[in-house]
């Protein structure tokens, strides 16, 4: 998923420049439009004057300039935060003190030129609390991520910067704007309303604090979390790890040693060190001792019990939207999204969730039957499938329907092959262009790759691809995309600096890291996002951050080409003989395509769907875990699954509001993707390029120019098609 730089910077992407979503390529044709470069007094105000801090001053060096992360330092923050907020304010008060009349070019321009250095402040914070936190970086953040809320949440509420923006959306029809003027005018004024800026000054004093407090909530969530990610469940007898691959378990040996425990072996509390345990450990107590551990982080009733604060964000989320004229936090949140009510989110997730329960049951069928021949023929005891279960025995079933497993699969997913063959994708679809520079310019970890990106058609340069692959101590869990720097040609032409971080388990020295299947499909998701910050190339930067039903499309899209042939034959080899995947493996990964749907999308749905029950109700839950125990059974969610993302380590929705009352938008988007690949299937192949330039051009490189419903109907002639989903999931589409 794609992360902004500051928390609370998506409620204000319409309002300052240095908070948009998204961002895209430079010197790359794209649709012309009828904006004329902005005149001399549209410019920003001249910066404040800052001090010698690394984290304030402009970056240098080649690609127009780059993070000094080796200069990166916790202690130089709240400086950088004082300093950057002083600037900035300084630009916003100019802006309010212009004596002539409001229009879009002495309002709206300059407000969209504002915030650079918070801008870099806030890529360079982003990266120190999610890529390299420590115990000092949590407890700045907690100081700090309250009064940057204040600072954002009470500029965002000045009364005659309001005024002004009133003003120019009172003359919009005639004052001579374009289509894109007008809709950045209409889209900044909503926004704003949406948000408190016609509240009393006592109300909005109310929204300040509310503000502040859920931030403050947020750090203490996503401390809490992090702090039992880094916990480890130690074994100390090899015989226990039966099952696991050998380079797995030489990264878990390599863990314990560096944990201080040489001869042991170390699985980190993270999903890219329980999963394969889950998948693959013949020792069924092991697998349980680990899957309870991952299933209860933040709910263990201990200093990181995560419950209290969720009830409080829960409550607070509550009386906010209440303030503000909603019956609901859902119904604000979903304001500004695709989908426009909780109603419309929900009628597409129960369209799906009744067949996805119903292949569950036939999933869980075919395990139970291969568990009972086993106990029948003395290969271990009589059970019943479990949660703990369910990976191991249907890798067992894929293996009996499908005469396929993940060890016959893994050793042809080199990770390095892999990003070859991400990057080669990205050429041939879009001719974006990657090399490597790794060791030219600074990063803040060692392990970090980095590629110069540029057009290949032209050799222009279109930014720098920062890659951040493998977990460590004090990154948080996941995957996540990001930019530090976004595109825009307002103000002059900016290239994109963008990043993918994931959480891959690396090999041990001298080995080539291999990847799951699972872990190949996030690989090019993310990279996903990052082909749409790369490609996207717009005017204004108010026109960039595009709904959350949106934001995960083109990410769901691009990895419908990890599968394809030309991928697999070409960067699908064997780390020990470099030979491709044999055919014959291939045709059993392409008849396996539709295997385990149920389980895939019960995770994920159930998880989405308690997040929009969550949401959409008057009165919040105080009992965190009785409200998931009593919706999921109200769902019928089955007894062998345990969702996705827990409430009490659910960090999508309550380490910010981002993906709050909007889980829901992966499905969304997927409904998307899949009839967008459809559309590819119908043109006669995944690398067409009649079709790949019309999904770049229409819908990659523009942003939030226009409506992005109005602009899939343009791309495909009419709404998406959610029976394309159902047939791609292999679930009945009447």
């Amino acid at each position: 998923m794609p992360r902004t730089a500051h928390p609370f910077a998506r409620r204000l992407s319409l309002l300052l420049a240095s908070t948009a979503l998204l961002a895209g390529c430079t010197n790359m044709d794209r649709p012309m439009t009828a904006t004329a470069p902005p005149a001399p007094a549209a410019t920003a105000p001249a910066a404040a004057p800052t001090s010698a801090n690394p984290m304030l001053a402009e970056w240098t060096g080649p690609y127009e300039g780059v993070p000094p992360w080796d200069k990166m330092d916790p202690e130089l923050f709240p400086d950088a935060f004082t300093k950057g907020m002083a600037e900035t304010r300084a630009q916003v008060q100019a802006v309010i003190d212009n004596p002539a009349p409001p229009t879009f070019e002495n309002t709206h321009v300059p407000m969209m030129l504002a915030g650079d250095t918070m801008e870099r402040v806030y890529a360079l914070w982003g990266v120190q609390t999610s890529n390299k936190s420590n115990d000092r970086v949590e407890d700045i953040d907690a100081e700090w991520s309250p009064k940057l809320t204040t600072f954002y949440t009470e500029l965002f509420l000045e009364p005659q910067l309001f005024a002004r923006y009133k003003a120019v959306y009172d003359a919009r029809q005639t004052s001579g704007l374009n289509a894109q003027q007008i809709r950045i005018v209409e889209r900044s004024y909503d926004e704003m309303v949406r948000d408190g800026a016609n509240l009393s000054p006592a109300d909005k004093t109310k929204l300040v604090a509310m503000n502040s407090k859920l931030e403050g909530l947020f750090s203490a969530f996503s401390s809490k979390l992090l702090g039992d990610e880094k916990l480890y469940t130690f074994v100390t007898d090899k015989a226990e790890l039966a099952g696991l691959d050998t380079g797995f378990v030489a990264s878990l040996a390599a863990a314990a040693e560096a944990n201080g425990k040489p001869g042991q072996w170390a699985i980190k509390n993270t999903r890219s060190s329980a999963q394969p345990v889950m998948q693959n450990a013949t020792n069924r107590a092991l697998r349980e001792k680990v899957y309870k551990a991952f299933v209860s982080r933040g709910d263990n009733g201990d200093a990181n019990d995560t419950n209290a604060t969720i009830a409080e964000i829960l409550a607070l989320r509550q009386q906010r939207a209440e303030l503000l004229g909603f019956p609901n936090h859902a119904t604000y949140r979903m304001a500004d999204t695709m989908a426009k009510t909780p109603a419309n989110a929900m009628g597409l997730m129960m369209k799906v969730w009744p067949a996805a329960v119903a292949r569950v049951k036939e999933e869980v069928a075919d395990m139970q039957a291969i568990a009972d021949a086993d106990a029948k023929v003395g290969k271990g005891p009589k059970i019943t499938i479990e949660p703990w279960d369910y990976r191991f025995y249907s890798e067992k079933v894929r293996k009996a329907k499908y005469d396929l497993d993940e060890s016959e699969v893994k050793p042809y997913l080199q990770l390095d092959k892999l990003v070859d063959g991400m990057f080669w994708s990205a050429g041939k679809l879009y001719d974006l262009g990657f090399r490597e520079n790794t060791g030219t310019i600074p990063v803040f970890d060692p392990k970090v790759r980095t590629f110069e990106v540029y057009n290949l058609k032209t050799n222009e340069n279109v930014g720098v691809f920062y890659l951040d692959n493998f977990a460590r101590d004090g990154k948080r869990s996941g995957a996540w995309m990001t930019t530090y720097r976004s595109q825009q040609t307002l103000g002059g032409e900016r290239n994109v600096l963008a990043s993918n971080n994931n959480n891959f388990t690396e090999a041990a020295k001298g080995e080539p890291t291999l990847i799951s299947l699972d872990d190949a499909t996030t690989l090019f998701h993310e990279f996903g996002h990052g082909i749409h910050y790369l490609l996207q190339h717009i005017n204004y930067p108010a026109l960039a951050g595009v709904p959350r039903d949106f934001v995960e499309y083109p990410s769901q899209v691009n990895e419908n080409w990890l599968m394809t042939p030309e991928v697999l034959s070409k960067f699908a080899t064997h780390y020990k003989t470099g030979a491709p995947m044999p055919q014959a493996l291939l045709d059993k990964i392409d008849a396996s395509g539709k295997f385990n749907q149920g389980f895939e999308t019960v995770e994920y749905l159930s998880s989405a769907i308690v997040d929009m029950k969550l949401h959409d109700r008057k009165v919040p839950p105080t009992d965190v875990d009785k409200f998931e125990r009593e919706t999921l059974a109200e769902m019928g969610m089955p007894r062998e699954i345990v969702m996705r993302h827990r409430l009490p380590q659910f960090s999508h929705l309550f380490s910010s509001d981002a993906y709050s009352a909007g889980y829901y938008s992966y499905l969304w988007s997927e409904t998307m993707d899949a009839d967008t690949w459809a559309a590819f299937t119908e043109a006669g192949g995944p690398w067409d390029r009649t079709v790949a330039d019309r999904f770049r051009t229409i819908l990659l490189m523009t942003g939030n120019e226009t409506d992005r419903a109005e602009a899939y109907r343009a791309f495909r002639g009419r709404d998406p098609d959610v029976s394309a989903l159902l047939k791609k999931r292999g679930f009945p589409t009447e």
